[in-house]
């Protein structure tokens, strides 16, 4: 048969289909192949029935030899090991020039190594995340392309045509950079993700919790909060939630237990700020509190025994629920300015070009966490392109200047009354910490010289010059020169 499809894509599980029924639907020859080939006579003769410009393919050969040469081949399979192994599959049968996509959520660095392992075998790679779950998928994910930077012409128009798009028309897809910089942006959206579910959470509690709302009150609460400068799908589909009842008239979430999964990311993303030295607290207090939840006999043996207050409220209640709206705006702020942090930091230590402004409007739509609010980290750095921080730019320092007094009343009552808070904490304990002329780390350093003689800078000296105090008359002058605690 003569070569006529466009593209190919492998693994036919909800998000493969979804993405093969919608570049159909943009207008590209589609080949679908699955590992266990009885999906794929189920796949066309159930939601892909009736589209002649979607073909199956039985085996890797057959799938191959109905594709346009260079060869696109996108993998929508299970992270880890079964992408090598369907590379090392695909490889006998492809030629220098075509191109293998994993649109899967694989850690970066394995797609650093499978750019160069297929680089050095004349092929090409990208590694892309795909945000926006199912319905994305299907009618217009987020995508975070990268890879090998000839392949992008190759994929530019199937990737940007199927995309989501922002109010203006804009694809939510562009070109990330080299290498692993594709699955790395995925991994920060997903840190990111992490931190606005739980700052949510935090808010759901204080409100049920705090001001005693039941879920109607709750739900007109986010339904009007999503009206405004936290309109955002997750704050959207929480007003979903706290209204939807199941078919005996009872609110499904009560009936929900309280113990939270995660997949890896959230704890990806905080393992490599520890590798790059980058204080991303507010992700890494939402992984905690998931693996909090998860403790949940413990908890409750916990329970019967330690005791602290009760939520007592007294006051003006609305003012206290405008205080819990301001307290998630400015804990937002800095979960966006701590992700934005790292992917600066990242993209010095590999080498990456990254657009901070379009990472921002890739984001825009599609993916689980588009919200208005990326219109204004766009205008950020559409206005100084070397911002440091999100915190230093006019919109958000000014923001983050009328949030601070209901942030500062949030996380004090919440502390007195003995409800959990940790992303609202973290965020204004990394405010409060990055507007500090002066940190108490001059102890700290004191001390790591005083037990391991590591050395110290100096006020009065130039930045680079290092010095070691005897502080007990016995351990001589010899510094520690590597080894480091």
């Amino acid at each position: 048969m003569e070569p006529t499809a466009d593209i190919a894509l492998i693994g036919l599980a909800v998000m493969g289909q979804n993405l093969i029924l919608n570049m159909n639907d943009h207008g590209y020859t589609v080949v679908a192949f699955n590992r266990t080939v009885s999906k794929v006579d189920e796949f066309l003769n159930d939601a892909a029935k009736g589209r002649k410009t979607i073909i199956g393919a039985r085996s890797v050969e057959e799938m191959v030899s109905l594709l346009k040469r260079p060869r696109k081949i996108m993998l929508m399979v299970k992270a880890g090991q079964a992408v090598d192994d369907f590379i090392e599959q695909l490889l006998p049968h492809l030629e220098p020039g075509d191109l293998i996509i994993d649109g899967g959520n694989s850690h970066f660095p394995d797609s650093i190594r499978r750019t160069k392992y297929l680089e050095s075998k004349g092929m090409l790679f990208i590694g892309t995340g795909v945000s926006g779950g199912e319905e994305g998928a299907r009618f217009g994910p987020s995508m975070m392309p990268g890879g090998s930077p000839k392949a992008w012409p190759l994929v530019k128009d199937i990737f940007q045509s199927i995309a989501a798009k922002t109010p203006d028309g804009s694809p939510c897809c562009d070109w990330m950079g080299e290498d692993g910089a594709g699955h790395y942006v995925k991994m920060v959206h997903n840190g990111i993700e992490y931190g606005d579910m739980q700052l949510i959470c935090e808010g759901y509690q204080l409100l049920k919790e705090g001001l005693g709302m039941n879920n109607q009150q709750m739900h007109d609460t986010f339904t009007e909060w999503n009206k405004g400068e936290l309109d955002s799908y997750l704050i959207e589909i929480t007003s979903d939630i706290l209204a939807y009842k199941d078919e005996k008239g009872a609110y499904v979430l009560d009936e929900i237990l309280d113990t939270a999964g995660q997949k890896g990311t959230g704890k990806w993303t905080s393992e490599n700020a520890l590798d790059l030295g980058m204080p991303v607290t507010l992700i890494g207090e939402a992984v905690y509190a998931r693996c909090l939840s998860a403790m949940k006999e413990a908890r409750v043996e916990a329970s019967k025994l330690l005791k602290g207050p009760k939520f007592q409220f007294s006051g003006d209640r609305a003012a206290f629920q405008e205080d819990i709206r301001q307290a998630l705006l400015a804990s937002k702020i800095v979960s966006y300015a701590q992700g934005f942090m790292l992917l600066r930091e990242a993209a010095h230590e590999f080498h990456w070009n990254l657009n901070y402004g379009g990472i921002a409007l890739v984001w825009r739509a599609g993916c689980i966490i588009r919200s208005a609010f990326l219109s204004k980290i766009k205008e950020a750095f559409d206005r100084n392109a070397n911002l440091s921080n999100l915190l230093l730019d006019p919109y958000f320092t000014a923001v983050i200047e009328r949030c601070q007094n209901s942030w500062r009343r949030v996380v004090a009552r919440a502390v007195e009354n003995g409800v959990p808070v940790p992303a609202f904490t973290t965020a204004l304990a990394f405010y409060d910490g990055y507007r500090s002329q002066r940190l108490p780390a001059n102890l700290l350093q004191a001390q790591r010289d005083y037990f391991g003689a590591h050395t110290y800078e100096r006020i009065d000296r130039p930045r680079g010059q290092f010095f070691h105090t005897n502080w007990t008359g016995k351990g001589g002058s010899v510094s520690a020169g590597t080894y480091t605690v």
